[in-house]
């Protein structure tokens, strides 16, 4: 007779394990299709805005996360895990490494930052000088990103570029000082990112030691006091706040003169939403942002098993796609000025 009770006691809680996971599975896949599947954001003068909803059709669809790993951080951190090394289309890439990234020995106290576009316009200008007839295009990621939409500003109509495109670019190096500063992005980003920063100083110790203080910067724990204690200092900046100031195109969006499209997500850990130049790319002629409601920071990751499916990558190769085989049209968006941005 106990036996049997508790057999049956045994049977009545597996089915309602069974029961709670099957209504927890169905709460879950309500709310993704409820709340999660979005169509982004497009904003920019009439002008672009037209050019892309005709060649880049992928701007105005909606985005489906992957189901399991919607949220902004987790997109982050999959990512990385599952997609190391971005697909290489069949056009002809060079690939642009900032100082130190791959380990090799610095031979100047310098390394990079985010508002120095100096190497990477000597990249241009090279491409420019031996493949003088082809048309080039920009993209970069992440710290990239900014680099490019700087170099943008910076040299306006004389960029060299016929286009460019940024995956999740920080429009703002405060805000995004602020963001990676809470605890758990401290704990799983900024931390580990000035960690690597440490190793590749210590790297070159003998190089820097004459500029910085490298014992000072080794014991930096965030991002912020590596600027304070390195960037600033080696890149001639009065503190980290000039530095910032310099470093953040939130500001710049008049003087891009190239048409660059701007992907970003509103749940990047790295890049708050409120922080994007919205209002400024409206009037813009040349500057697009596409934002997306999750994507994380570089992550984008969509379908149940996203080893090779990324909203980034479809973008790229479709806006890739629209640059060069369109050539007139860009021409005519990179004639408009500023004031004509918002005109039909």
């Amino acid at each position: 007779m106990l036996s049997s009770f508790l057999r049956l006691q045994n049977g009545t809680w597996t089915e309602l394990f069974f029961l709670l996971l099957g209504l927890g599975a169905a709460l879950y896949l309500g709310y993704y299709w409820a709340c999660v599947p979005q169509r982004p954001q497009l904003v920019t003068g009439s002008r672009f805005l037209a050019f892309l909803e005709q060649h880049c059709p992928i701007t105005v669809e909606t985005f489906y996360p992957t189901l399991w790993c919607f949220e902004g951080r987790l997109q982050t951190i999959f990512r990385v895990l599952l997609q190391s090394r971005p697909l290489v289309p069949y056009w002809r890439v060079v690939v642009f490494n900032n100082r130190g990234c791959r380990g090799e020995d610095l031979l100047t106290y310098r390394a990079f930052c985010a508002s120095n576009t100096e190497d990477l316009e000597t990249v241009v200008n090279h491409i420019k000088h031996r493949y003088s007839q082809a048309p080039l295009l920009a993209v970069g990621i992440s710290l990239g990103g900014i680099l490019v939409l700087n170099h943008l500003a910076r040299m306006g109509k004389a960029a060299g570029l016929v286009a460019a495109l940024t995956l999740s670019a920080c429009w703002d190096s405060f805000e995004t000082t602020r963001c990676l500063e809470t605890p758990l992005n401290s704990l799983l980003f900024n931390r580990p990112l000035t960690a690597r920063l440490l190793q590749m100083v210590n790297r070159n110790r003998k190089v820097m030691e004459k500029v910085v203080n490298v014992d000072s910067v080794l014991q930096a724990h965030t991002i912020r006091q590596f600027d304070e204690r390195y960037t600033a200092v080696a890149f001639g900046y009065q503190d980290c706040v000039t530095y910032y100031q310099a470093a953040s195109p939130r500001t710049k969006v008049d003087a891009i003169q190239t048409p660059v499209l701007s992907l970003n997500a509103a749940d990047d850990p790295f890049a708050p939403v409120h922080a994007l130049p919205l209002q400024a790319a409206q009037q813009s002629p040349h500057v697009a942002l596409l934002v997306t409601a999750q994507g994380g920071h570089i992550g984008f990751l969509e379908g149940l098993l996203p080893w090779q499916h990324s909203y980034m990558n479809r973008l790229f190769h479709q806006y890739a796609k629209a640059v060069f085989q369109h050539p007139a049209e860009l021409l005519s968006l990179r004639a408009l000025s500023p004031s004509e941005g918002g005109k039909s």
